[in-house]
């Protein structure tokens, strides 16, 4: 039976790019060696580094006067390290969930930070109002709450540089990479296995604080180094590149964008249209990439049927978060359509059999 793999991360990837990675980790490059044990200083894995960056550059038109460096400790250190580099004395973040709130914590490690705005008292089920102070270094966001089923599908629109966690949703849709200083997301979710962080950084704006940074938590280090200071993750960034190479074939970010808003609508035409399930996120502020649901109130005492039959049917990894409850479906580049479908296809099974 076909398994549909709907969990949040560690994430579905591509069956192509699975198979060149299983290919890898037996011959890596015609050296007969495995990818797992080759030197990162070696060409063959130079030529991976060098042409995953480019690839990682044209799909999202990201300009000249930014780089792309492979890091490792995740978003959650990237809450901490983002700071570090660009907060001066102040800076705005806006409260939209969990990694939300993580990142708001380190960051007054470093400095004040501004809360401008939190949905938290709704169990974070919306993108909240928001106004950014103009005296702020920058305005920090998650453009994607993976537990709590919210995006922010659009650049907002203020004057003051921005950063972002994009771990959930890069590469989803086109982004205006000018207007951040820093662009990172563990790539877990959309880009690769679990073991590297990608970070986009305005070159110009780093080393511009006052205090000193460590070796390893300076960006500027990685960016003469070309994610080389220290031994990089070298299997996550290869099959990296196999999934970067997969969306340059399917025609991009515009084709990816188009294929997730037709999943997507798929399913939450299921939810709205159905008698038992309702969708737990405010309707303009829906995830694209995390659909979370769960059943109207006078049906809770289906949730664990409609679990047991979904995980019998093959829906892998749908059951929601503790903090939400019900179901989720992370329906990320790498899922097909066919298998939104076939959950929906149990979803009214269940509700015409109940």
């Amino acid at each position: 039976m076909k398994k549909h793999n709907f969990y949040a991360g560690p994430s579905i990837l591509n069956d192509g790019v699975i198979k060149e990675a299983a290919k890898a980790v037996e011959n890596f490059a015609g050296t007969g060696l495995s990818l797992l044990e080759v030197s990162h200083r070696g060409k063959e894995f130079v030529a991976v580094m060098d042409e995953t960056v480019a690839l990682f550059k044209e799909l999202l038109d990201i300009p000249e006067t930014h780089e792309v460096v492979f890091l490792g400790g995740g978003a959650s250190l990237q809450f901490y390290m983002g700071a570090l580099n660009f907060l001066k004395t102040k800076a705005a973040y806006l409260d939209t969930g969990t990694w939300a709130s993580n990142a708001i914590k380190q960051a007054k490690y470093v400095g004040e930070v501004v809360v401008v705005g939190s949905s938290k008292e709704d169990n974070y089920s919306y993108i909240p109002e928001y106004s950014v102070p103009s005296d702020v270094d920058y305005f920090h966001y998650t453009s994607n709450n993976t537990i709590y089923g919210t995006e922010i599908k659009k650049d907002p629109i203020v004057n003051v540089p921005l950063i972002c966690d994009m771990s959930s949703d890069i590469f989803s849709r086109p982004v205006d990479v000018s207007k951040y200083d820093l662009i990172y997301g563990g790539a877990q979710k959309n880009l690769a296995p679990a073991g590297v962080t990608f970070a986009i950084v305005r070159k110009d704006k780093l080393e511009q604080v006052d205090r000193p940074l460590p070796t390893m938590l300076n960006y500027k280090t990685h960016v003469d180094k070309g994610s080389m200071f220290n031994t990089p993750p070298v299997f996550p960034v290869f099959v990296a590149l196999q999934t970067l190479k997969w969306y340059k074939s399917l025609g991009g970010i515009p084709a990816m964008q188009k294929m997730n808003e037709e999943k997507a609508a798929v399913l939450y035409d299921a939810i709205d249209s159905s008698k038992i399930f309702r969708g737990t996120a405010r309707e303009q502020d829906r995830s694209l990439m995390n659909i979370c649901f769960v059943m109207k109130d006078e049906y809770k005492e289906l949730e664990k049927p409609f679990l047991d039959l979904a995980t019998e049917r093959g829906m892998m990894g749908i059951k929601g978060h503790r903090s939400v409850g019900g179901f989720r479906a992370s329906t990320y580049n790498a899922l097909p359509i066919e298998s939104v479908r076939a959950l929906v296809d149990v979803m009214k099974e269940f509700e015409k059999n109940m």
